[in-house]
């Protein structure tokens, strides 16, 4: 009915000895285990190195955002203080312009008491000065009129009588000479014999008989043109001095103190 199962191999010596041998395991030897430890120092170092770098460059960015705000801000101040330089720099020029101007038109100015008597200085004994008139330059803009002068400066036109034609000749070299007028435009226009009218005080002959007809004295009848000099009023200080002109000198003078124009 029942059937026993016995293993008399677990009795025998081969047996007992197989069983009883364990395998020991092997020590670990750190020296193995070196490289692992360096590849994880690796890993964590990386990684702290990685954020330290972002957290030093976010630094940096904000310290740099912050200071390129107050270079916008100085920027936006400089602008407005280059705004006002320029807008008195502006106004400065408007005003040397004017000046310089102003100072233009008084270089230009030919007193008309030192001019007279510069013809006074120079007109010889024989020769009388009936009228003189000036011809004004042309406008800027306007077309050329007959007998309009080129010289900016205008022209003068001097007339009168004279005892013979050597004497009229004599008073245009003499004009030609002046430093207020110019001699390139110096000429005699017309000379011609005429009778000599009351206004020369040259009185006629009396006849010695009556009923006999006396010729009276004959002198000649000038034009002379001259052009006024283009040279400025400051370069004939000494000039203006010597004919009296002491108010226009001591304009130009102090002008030429504050440098508005040059000596």
């Amino acid at each position: 009915m029942y059937s026993l199962d016995i293993n008399f191999l677990k009795d025998r010596p081969e047996y007992q000895n197989k069983t009883e041998t364990k395998v020991k395991p092997k020590p670990i030897q750190l020296g193995n285990l070196i490289p692992v430890y360096i590849g994880l120092g690796v890993g964590l170092a990386f990684p702290a190195l990685v954020f330290a770098g972002l957290s030093f460059l976010q630094g940096k960015t904000a310290e740099i955002t912050q200071e390129i705000g107050k270079l916008e801000e100085e920027g936006k101040s400089l602008d407005g203080r280059i705004a006002n330089i320029k807008k008195i720099k502006a106004e400065t020029d408007g005003i040397n312009s004017q000046t310089k101007a102003l100072v233009t038109v008084f270089d230009q100015i030919r007193p008309w008491s030192a001019m007279l008597q510069d013809l006074r200085d120079r007109i010889p004994n024989k020769v009388q000065i009936e009228t003189i008139k000036q011809i004004a330059a042309p406008l800027p803009g306007k077309g050329a009129v007959a007998e309009t002068p080129s010289n900016p400066a205008g022209l003068l036109e001097i007339s009168g009588f004279a005892i013979s034609y050597g004497f009229v000749n004599d008073f245009a070299l003499s004009l030609g000479q002046s430093k207020f007028l110019n001699p390139l435009e110096t000429k005699i226009v017309t000379a011609e014999l005429v009778d000599a009218p009351a206004i020369t005080g040259f009185l006629p002959p009396k006849a010695e008989k009556s009923g006999v007809k006396v010729k009276p004295l004959q002198v000649v009848k000038y034009t002379i043109k001259t052009g006024l000099s283009s040279v400025p009023a400051s370069d004939l200080i000494q000039e203006l001095e010597k004919k009296g002109t002491v108010g226009l000198v001591d304009r130009l003078r102090n002008i030429q103190k504050v440098g508005v124009i040059s000596k």
